[in-house]
């Protein structure tokens, strides 16, 4: 039972179906698209396009799962993820399986885009301003936070649909020229498709990596049904025809950004392709600073779409358990503090392949790959053996074996970077 709902008042529920598809594809198509050339030179060609293609579809069934369990009780609406967590697993277990989950998913892609966008606005600085005086990365990190400490006063999802479609457009944009600027560019001299020369410990620890920086790169489904709960819905019309459209747009947009620059970007780059794609392309110039601060654009409205239920949730409990009164004053406390904390972390850790690597397996393998398959088994109860039961099987395996592989990988890479990094630079 959904007895919190979003607003309270009915102006949140009147989303059209395309708010969906970029709210989505914000949410979805992040940063990570820009690590993947990069996964696959330690997944190698044929893994590393399997994997990519396994993820795609195994998500887009978990992502159907889950619009369809929108509403799978007459009547009621599970706006949230730990709502439906309740309903599936209980009162009690419900909410500390889901929750945790959903929150490191929300507040690590903020964290992650935090460091993301105070890179790029450097970097586009950078190459826009050759003789200016370099600033430490730090404080562009906070400069972008700063942003954000005015943003995280809008409301509700729909007031941040503008900025939402203006990211959603954005992470077309920086893709393309990614994977444009890669072919123009040609294959660099004495490309290596070969695996990286390091020890056997090492590289097995960066191929899970790998696979955290794969599963980071569809991880729209934390806030899938938050983004449902705007659309209205009617007996005769339910949301999930509307979502669903919305989703299946999303999707195709994805595959039309993630397939070409991954593949391009390898083809391009070999083995030594860094960890952000941006950042091996120098020429021509215009065109690359205009493809970070699309990135930057891009990040400030995909730190909302993840940030949004997180406020919600403190503002609840700032209200439940401290008799906090609603109104202004509550928002600038709650989200300002939270805004506060992500950027503390950003500044404090920008390892940028590294954590997306761990919260890729700790947050986003559960949530897009296993969790919607567990649920669906417990509430739809599809025939043993059958071919429903089987493909819900086969996720949550595939799931479980890479939310174990990147966590380890990730937090083993950032132990093994940390200890180089000299800190606040």
């Amino acid at each position: 039972q959904s007895d919190q709902k979003w607003m309270d008042n009915g102006n949140s529920r009147n989303a059209k179906w395309w708010y969906s598809t970029f709210h989505t594809v914000t949410a979805m198509i992040g940063a990570g698209v820009l690590s993947l050339p990069y996964a696959m030179a330690y997944l190698g060609w044929g893994p590393g396009t399997l994997m990519l293609l396994l993820s795609w579809c195994l998500t887009l069934n978990t992502m159907w799962q889950m619009i369809q369990l929108h509403e799978c009780v007459p009547g009621t609406r599970f706006d949230r993820y730990i709502d439906l967590g309740r309903h599936a697993f209980g009162p009690k277990l419900g909410p500390w399986i889901v929750l945790p989950q959903q929150l490191i998913v929300q507040v690590g892609c903020d964290i992650v885009y935090m460091v993301t966008g105070g890179k790029c606005l450097k970097k586009f600085m950078e190459i826009a301003c050759t003789n200016c005086t370099p600033i430490k990365q730090s404080y562009w990190i906070v400069m972008f936070g700063a942003i954000h400490f005015f943003l995280s006063q809008l409301p509700n999802f729909n007031s941040v649909a503008a900025v939402s479609l203006a990211a959603a457009v954005m992470s077309l944009c920086y893709s393309t020229i990614s994977w444009g600027a890669c072919l123009a560019r040609g294959r660099v001299d004495n490309v290596s498709y070969a695996y990286k020369k390091t020890t056997t410990t090492d590289l097995m620890f960066r191929i899970f990596n790998a696979l955290g920086d794969v599963s980071f790169a569809f991880a729209g489904h934390a806030v899938v049904l938050e983004i449902q709960a705007t659309i209205p819905s009617t007996p005769e019309k339910p949301s999930k025809v509307s979502m669903w459209k919305g989703a299946v747009g999303a999707y195709f947009i994805n595959a039309v950004c993630y397939f070409p620059v991954a593949l391009i970007g390898y083809w391009t780059f070999g083995r030594d392709v860094p960890d952000n794609i941006l950042l091996a392309l120098e020429k021509p110039a215009w065109l690359i600073a205009s493809a970070n601060l699309m990135v930057f654009v891009h990040v400030v409205g995909s730190y909302q779409v993840y940030a949004m239920p997180v406020f919600d949730l403190i503002e609840k409990m700032m209200i439940k358990r401290l008799n906090f009164p609603t109104g202004l004053p509550l928002r600038l406390v709650a989200r300002s503090s939270y805004v506060a904390f992500t950027l503390f972390i950003g500044v404090t850790f920008p390892f940028f392949g590294d954590l997306l690597g761990f919260f890729g397996g700790f947050g986003f393998a559960p949530t897009s790959y296993f969790l919607p398959s567990i649920m669906w088994l417990i509430i739809k109860k599809p025939k043993r053996f059958s071919i429903n039961w089987f493909i819900n099987w086969v996720s949550i395996y595939i799931g479980v074996c890479i939310m174990l592989a990147s966590t380890i990988g990730g937090l083993r890479n950032i132990v093994t970077d940390a200890s180089t990094y000299s800190f606040y630079t």
